[in-house]
């Protein structure tokens, strides 16, 4: 079992932790999401290390750390790749949690490099012990150094740093983010990945989200394969692919038959709401109709993105509105409310702001016959935010 006066023996400038011994059981059952064995222990390793270290950083040094994307999108990520990002005031780590034994090396795999919304400032080297239970962190790194002074191994698309560059005192992190708050930890530029069309989309998501195919971030090129897990949207269509899940994000099933576990996850809910879109002139009365609901949080305060059918499904009019989540306070002036196509492309009457506070901007869009996904994005941007392709 792990002692904390032994281990600190062993090599006083690591950070040991104890894995709660009670939360065991339970991350383990959180864990086992994923296609294959492998991704389950991957994920299980994952949250040993969120688990231990994330309240321990929030105790002794950024009481607002929070996971990062957020919580709903970490199945996703260890679906396809190791790590784990943690951000706080501006910066971001992220964690590399290993078994292995041997300390001569820490591997950053690419994605957590080369992907400019995922870059780090700092990435930590976490051993995960778990027949002892605890977790060490024997070292650190920032990209800037990553990238000067390690290498990169294209067989499994990682940068690697020799164990002897890594700095092994933690605590020297927060004192440099303290006393040199502008030192640069990372590039001031990250080339932007490419734009890719729906069609090379859907058909490499079809042959990627195979379970069979083992390391899906090896079969393409890295532009291509970071392109498609940046957009939060069509990387959580590859893990439910990947589970054998379809059709988790479609509207009109969400509004006959409930929303789907996985985006309720993400915060989305139904709710009956009664409303006339006639006008008040009409003599036709109000209809209920489910609301989805989707709660954001913008500044801190708490917004709801609403969609719904203007008046049936059929017509394929759908009604996006932005509103403060508590009655009888408004939406301040420059709000923005966006809908974006799939692939992130705006298109006429799409935006709409709110030019003096109001109670709530909507837009209205029609649209064709065949199924469409839309993505919605507001100004300023909620806090962890990820993209979301909603299917009409």
């Amino acid at each position: 079992m792990f002692d904390s006066s032994t281990v600190n023996l062993i090599n006083p400038t690591h950070l040991w932790l104890e894995i709660p011994e009670a939360e065991q059981n339970q991350i383990w059952q959180q864990s086992q999401g994923f296609s294959s064995n492998n991704r389950c222990w991957i994920a299980y390793l994952n949250r040993l290390s969120l688990n231990t270290f994330l309240p321990w950083l929030q105790t002794e040094y950024a009481p607002n750390a929070a996971v990062f994307p957020n919580l709903a999108t970490l199945p996703s990520i260890w679906e396809v790749v190791n790590g784990v990002g943690i951000s706080w005031e501006g910066k971001r780590l992220v964690l590399i949690p290993s078994e292995a034994m041997d300390l001569s090396e820490l591997r950053v795999p690419q994605e957590w490099v080369d992907i400019p919304s995922w870059t780090a400032d700092y990435y930590l080297a976490v051993q995960v012990n778990v027949e002892e239970g605890y977790i060490r962190i024997w070292g650190y790194t920032t990209q800037i150094l990553l990238k000067s002074m390690g290498s990169y191994d294209a067989s499994d698309r990682a940068y690697c740093l020799d164990g002897a560059d890594l700095i092994s005192h933690l605590n020297i992190l927060w004192m440099a983010s303290q006393i040199c708050p502008d030192e640069a930890t990372r590039p001031e530029e990250i080339a932007p990945l490419p734009e890719l069309a729906i069609a090379q989309v859907q058909n490499l998501l079809q042959r990627l989200g195979n379970p069979e195919l083992i390391l899906p971030r090896l079969a393409v090129p890295f532009s291509t394969w970071g392109a498609i897990l940046e957009h939060g949207g069509w990387r959580q269509r590859l893990y439910e692919q990947r589970q054998g899940q379809q059709q988790q994000w479609s509207i009109s099933q969400w509004l006959q038959t409930g929303v789907s576990d996985f985006a309720q996850k993400f915060g989305w809910a139904s709710i009956d709401s009664q409303i006339n879109y006639a006008g008040a002139r009409s003599s036709a009365p109000a209809f209920t109709l489910p609301t989805l609901v989707r709660k954001i949080t913008i500044a801190g305060q708490q917004y709801e993105l609403r969609v719904q059918p203007k008046s049936n499904i059929e017509n394929r009019v759908w009604r996006f509105e932005l509103r403060n989540a508590t009655r009888g306070q408004m939406i301040p002036s420059g709000f923005k409310l966006r809908i974006l196509t799939e692939d992130l492309q705006p298109f006429d009457g799409n935006q709409v702001q709110a030019k003096t506070a109001v109670e709530s901007i909507y837009i209205e869009i029609a649209l064709g016959e065949e199924q469409e996904g839309l993505v919605w994005e507001t100004e300023p941007t909620p806090e962890n935010f990820e993209r979301e392709i909603l299917l009409f």
